[in-house]
């Protein structure tokens, strides 16, 4: 009696074991699809605004990339706003995204977002703006140098290390790390020139209609102004738009960032000195590469600074394209 109750005892046992392991092969893994086949992967975007034309054709430039390789890319809008953007990020876990890519609106206030994503075992890439938490890869350009190059520039048209001027800077967001390294790198370029004063203008959060309201109260304080410097070119043309009302085209040179094509063809016709190529189109499509990687499991470099380069009279003709909205890197 007793070697039967341990039969069936064991029989049991097996029984429960063969069904738990036939249960667990019917169910498969999150990854798979009900065929067999591997899911796509799901990429959720989170940009800082959408106001803005650099960030635009970034987006236009990832989902681009998305679609030729067969990717679902979610994008949300924090329309520059951080309490905004930590809902947004909620929200895009929600939807079981497999890698977040986030231009932050601080680098600092995103942190909530970035703890969501960390507990959600989602992988965290910055695009454009780095931040102060620790991410899988930071994929955007130096832009301490570009405000170098800017400076280069700057101090070239005002007549080199011994001359002597006023210029007038126009910031993008205040906290923003691209803010805080373009400005940077300007004055530490310009500032060898002692001659040469800077007025900071305040944060226009990178939007032309700002920087023209900026620009108008500015240069009633500062009508001798010899140069503006801006953050973006789309802020650079809000100046270039007073710059011509007040009559002051043909005394006060401007350089910007970003190689906006607008931009390139006022260099073109003579009423814009220089941009420095941010290219957003290349980099929404490296962000989207990167994510692949990551979601395939291969390691990635933890920064990744894509090229720049100026565009002067010198080289315009080689840049000016119809069919773009920016200059690509050359």
């Amino acid at each position: 009696m007793k070697n039967k109750w341990l039969i069936g005892l064991l029989t049991i046992v097996i029984a429960i074991l063969l069904t738990a392991c036939g249960g667990e092969e019917s169910t498969g893994n999150d990854d798979t699809a009900a065929d067999g086949e591997k899911k796509p992967l799901v990429i959720g975007f989170s940009q800082v605004t959408l106001e803005s034309p650099f960030y635009t054709s970034l987006v236009e430039g990832a989902k681009a990339e998305a679609e030729a390789q067969g990717i679902e890319l979610i994008v949300v809008d924090a329309q520059n706003n951080i309490e905004k953007q930590n809902t947004d990020v909620q929200s895009l876990i929600t939807k079981k995204i497999d890698i977040l890519l986030i231009n932050p609106v601080n680098p600092s206030a995103v942190a909530p977002a970035l703890k969501a994503a960390e507990a959600a075992g989602i992988p965290v890439i910055t695009v454009d703006r780095a931040t102060k938490e620790e991410v899988v890869s930071y994929i955007g350009r130096d832009n301490e140098e570009m405000g170098r190059i800017a400076g280069e520039k700057a101090l070239e048209l005002l007549g080199g290390p011994s001359a002597t001027g006023k210029i007038i800077e126009l910031q993008g967001d205040a906290g923003g790390t691209v803010m805080k390294a373009r400005h940077d790198g300007f004055h530490e370029i310009v500032g060898k020139a002692a001659g040469i004063k800077i007025i900071e203008g305040p944060y226009n959060d990178y939007i032309r209609a700002k920087a023209v309201s900026s620009m108008q109260d500015l240069l009633q304080a500062h009508p001798d102004v010899n140069l503006v410097y801006a953050h973006n070119d789309d802020m650079a043309l809000g100046a270039i738009q007073v710059l011509g009302q007040q009559g002051k085209l043909d005394h006060v040179q401007v350089v910007g960032i970003d190689g906006l094509m607008e931009a390139v063809k006022k260099i073109e016709d003579g009423s814009f000195q220089a941009t420095v190529i941010n290219d957003p189109i290349s980099l929404g499509q490296l962000a989207i590469q990167t994510a692949i990687k990551v979601g395939n499991g291969e390691d990635v470099e933890k920064v990744m600074n894509a090229a720049t380069g100026l565009i002067d009279e010198s080289n315009v003709a080689d840049y000016v394209d119809d069919s773009k909205n920016f200059a690509e890197v050359k």
